[in-house]
């Protein structure tokens, strides 16, 4: 049983990734178990072997260790196309020819994670979903949410901050699975690791509490595993919004290069 710290190798660590590794560290000595590292690579387009390289150096420098090999989740394909196999078996994915484009012009109600996708091709005859694949058009893989909901039945997870939590997948909505270019999305390969590396609690940031609903969905329907869960405060930039890579978040290493030590992120982060 472990914990685990899942960083995307798509540009070089900030402090809010700081603070979320002292997390899980810090839950899995308080659970007594070991904490995993995994590295969420894949998007291969955005991933680059100088930010793998400069994950382990950031981490080793805050005094963390983790047991080896590390996963990469861009040699889980395998498994992931399993788990699509198995949710396609169910009746319960259809292709979305939808492009980003089309997402924006759509009136719908804001999501966790913007627009709900208001099922546009959900309705499309298998016909048209044929013609259209036939024709070369790219598509996503979508969860159609209501059947899926209707077939997992009422749900529960546990966050260890809160309590027990009625899981309500459709705050999601239809999420995407995969895709042309990326076979997994996060979503899916998650659940998947999580439950291969018996992973018992999940530590991640706030911002990943709405998706906590839509995970526990996924494990019904895959027969997997549901960890407990501990979301924990974000670290945020002086106008209050959270840290990210695109902003340009001051990196781990420029700090480091700039004189400050391990002790000094702590102090940073508030941690004593």
């Amino acid at each position: 049983m472990a914990t685990r710290f899942a960083p995307s190798p798509t540009g070089l660590l900030h402090l809010g990734h700081a603070f979320a590794a002292f997390m899980a560290w810090e839950e899995a000595a308080r659970s007594s178990t070991s904490c995993l590292l995994r590295l969420e690579d894949i998007d291969v387009s955005r991933t680059r072997p100088e930010f793998t390289n400069a994950i382990f150096t950031d981490l080793a420098w805050l005094g963390l260790s983790w047991p080896t090999p590390v996963w990469l989740q861009s040699q889980r394909m395998p498994a992931y196309a399993d788990a699509l196999t198995t949710l396609d078996r169910l009746g319960l994915l259809y292709p979305c020819f939808c492009t980003r484009q089309d997402l924006l012009t759509i009136d719908a109600p804001q999501g966790p994670d913007g627009p709900l996708y208001q099922g546009t091709c959900r309705s499309l005859s298998t016909m048209q979903r044929d013609d259209l694949i036939a024709s070369g058009k790219p598509f996503a893989l979508r969860l159609d949410s209501t059947r899926a909901i209707s077939l997992a039945g009422p749900l529960t997870w546990t966050d260890l901050n809160l309590g027990p939590q009625p899981a309500n997948p459709a705050l999601l909505g239809d999420a995407v699975l995969a895709r042309k270019d990326i076979r997994s999305s996060y979503h899916l390969a998650v659940v998947v690791d999580d439950a291969a590396q018996h992973i018992s609690v999940v530590t991640r940031g706030d911002d990943l509490f709405a998706s906590t609903h839509l995970h526990r969905l996924l494990q019904a329907l895959l027969n997997l595993p549901a960890p407990l869960y501990r979301h924990h405060r974000l670290i945020r930039d002086d106008l209050g919004r959270r840290l990210a890579k695109r902003d340009g978040a001051r990196s781990l290493q420029s700090l480091r290069q700039n004189g400050l030590s391990p002790a000094d992120i702590r102090q940073l982060l508030d941690l004593h």
